[in-house]
């Protein structure tokens, strides 16, 4: 078995998903006593977000490099972020170090490939949803890829923030973010993607009639395939 390694803390509650889901899958495939060999960093949340917020990516770039950095040195044979809004420095971090980054846009693409989808959405942070790092990324391997109108990106990024983050869970956001699944498939979306590891916690695929692809699983899965190849 191979060593995943992780940078976490953005947020701790989907690092926390990704170490739970990770162990649950070495269980699973192999049985017995058998938990997944993981080495993790975490740095803190609200400081890269400060910069985000800043746009100082060069800081941030720094600080998840150096995290990389670290994992590496701890025994880790490949990389996972354990966060979709900070891929946008993947490029960098994945520069920094001698072992491979499992790519989260790479993974969510070739799962939606698999279902013989053409066009695809993004939901996720306001960020993610805005800039064109990882939807550009998801669109090079031949889809086409939509978000929210911008005026309803607001709702959604709260619904993460001040929410999902804190591990709030509210009948009433996942109302909200069921109605912006419903409205991206009524646009042509075969499948929309939750990019945001959060969101998982608040909608599930029984909520919905269009298939959604869960950044956090499918990200495990792609690992656990890789770790115990």
């Amino acid at each position: 078995m191979q060593t995943i390694g992780l940078i976490g803390g953005m947020s701790w509650e989907s690092s926390a998903a990704y170490y739970e889901q990770l162990n649950l899958g070495v269980e699973k495939r192999l049985g017995g006593l058998a938990s997944a060999k993981t080495v993790m960093t975490s740095v803190d949340f609200a400081e890269v977000t400060a910069l985000q917020e800043a746009e100082r990516w060069d800081d941030v770039a720094e600080i998840l490099t150096a995290a990389g950095r670290a994992v590496e040195q701890a025994g880790a044979d490949f990389l996972m972020l354990c966060t979709t809004t900070f891929h946008r420095v993947a490029d960098q971090v994945e520069a920094a170090v001698d072992i491979p980054l499992l790519h989260l846009a790479d993974v969510v693409a070739e799962a939606a490939k698999e279902h013989r989808l053409e066009t695809v959405a993004l939901l996720g942070t306001t960020f993610a949803m805005s800039r064109r790092f990882f939807t550009d990324r998801i669109a090079s391997h031949g889809l086409k890829v939509i978000t929210p109108y911008a005026e309803h990106h607001d709702a959604v990024n709260r619904i993460i923030y001040d929410e999902l983050v804190h591990g709030k869970i509210d009948d009433s956001s996942r109302r909200t973010v069921i109605g912006q699944i419903e409205r991206l498939w009524d646009e042509g979306a075969g499948g929309v993607i939750l990019g945001c590891t959060e969101l998982e916690l608040l909608v599930k695929q029984s909520d919905v009639e269009v298939p959604i692809f869960g950044c956090t699983t499918l990200h495990v899965q792609a690992a656990l395939d890789r770790a115990l190849a």
